[in-house]
């Protein structure tokens, strides 16, 4: 096992924040996220329509990226778009209907990402690449133009990322994710439900160094001339955990070591079957059971038919049956942050929940 340095405090690099749209046609400032993002995924949760993902990388003004489907990156925005990502949070704008940021009444709730700033060139890969990265939470975005043809990259991080998702901005291509659990021979699609494939035209079969990161000559990672986004992931010691599971189909089901109390936790099956990636969360749900789910394929409002289980202070405890979470002898992968290490510099302990 591989970690970077451990961190004490993840809620200064990752965090989650929900609001409640006011229904203003004016720049809302929305404060009290408690750190300055370089990357925010959001969504609305009590009606259904698509994911949003905004970093500072591409700019953030009517940039909008939507995991939920593969489209294309939108940089008109009509729906309503968000403007920027402040010092302790985001300002949103609607745009003749912003039913994705700011609806009356409705719900939502932003995940954000620290990096660094809008990003510097790196040479370290047969592309050059613009990257933004943060050794210390193991965390990069990375921009660079393709080539069509096998490549390397620059990440930017001081160890091997252990997942990487990315997207092709200038075509409707699928959001492709390398895991390490599964290795990079294989990839699976965020935008999809389908179980993981395999293919050289994604990673090149290649796992990731300390430097770079390969790409192969699929469009959607790599297409000649385009524009193409990835967001690189580490693992960190008492903050970040990228692994898998096995299912037991029962509800005292696997638990799961991370060494941290999680705040965050996607989980996807990748052995056969279609079934949805699930994304939890500590402030959706504040107590256990976690129970609140959205779907990153989807744009279905949140609901609670695929329950996960326990956050607890050192991991998180399957207790659903359903497809997507636990079923006997299927492989599941999970990216999971922080709430609070198991045990910090302090010698403190994280209390469970």
């Amino acid at each position: 096992m591989s970690y970077t340095n451990g961190l004490d405090k993840p809620t200064d690099y990752f965090t989650t924040f929900l609001w409640t749209g006011d229904g203003s046609t004016s720049p809302r400032s929305h404060t009290g996220v408690g750190l300055q993002a370089d990357m925010m995924w959001s969504k609305i949760r009590s009606s259904g329509h698509q994911h949003n993902l905004v970093d500072t990388v591409r700019g953030v003004n009517q940039r909008l990226l939507m995991p939920s489907d593969n489209n294309d990156e939108d940089t008109t925005c009509t729906h309503g778009h968000f403007d920027s990502l402040d010092s302790d949070g985001f300002t949103t704008t609607n745009a003749g209907g912003n039913w994705n940021v700011n609806t009356s009444g409705e719900t939502y709730v932003g995940w954000f990402w620290k990096a660094n700033g809008s990003g510097s060139s790196n040479t370290s890969g047969s592309i050059t690449s613009t990257v933004s990265a943060n050794t210390t939470s193991g965390f990069s975005i990375v921009a660079f133009a393709g080539t069509g043809s096998n490549a390397t990259v620059g990440h930017g991080l001081s160890s091997p990322p252990k997942m990487i998702i990315i997207k092709n901005r200038s075509a409707n291509d699928s959001w492709i994710v390398g895991h390490g659990s599964i290795g990079f021979t294989k990839f699976t699609k965020l935008d999809e439900d389908g179980a993981s494939g395999t293919s050289s035209g994604f990673f090149n079969d290649t796992t990731p160094t300390s430097s770079v990161f390969s790409v192969g000559n699929q469009d959607d990672v790599n297409a000649s001339s385009e524009n193409i986004i990835a967001y690189c992931f580490s693992e960190v010691k008492g903050f970040s955990k990228f692994g898998s599971y096995t299912g037991n189909g029962n509800a005292d089901g696997t638990f799961v070591y991370t060494g941290f109390k999680p705040a965050f936790v996607i989980t996807k099956r990748t052995t056969d079957g279609n079934e949805s990636w699930h994304i939890f969360d500590n402030k959706r749900n504040t107590f256990n059971a976690v129970d609140k789910r959205l779907q990153a394929n989807s744009s279905g409002n949140e609901d609670t038919a695929a329950p996960l289980g326990d956050f607890v202070s050192n991991g998180f405890k399957i207790r659903g049956t359903g497809g997507g979470i636990n079923v006997s002898g299927k492989n599941f992968i999970y990216m999971a942050f922080a709430e609070a290490p198991l045990v910090g510099t302090n010698n403190v302990p994280c209390t469970a929940r």
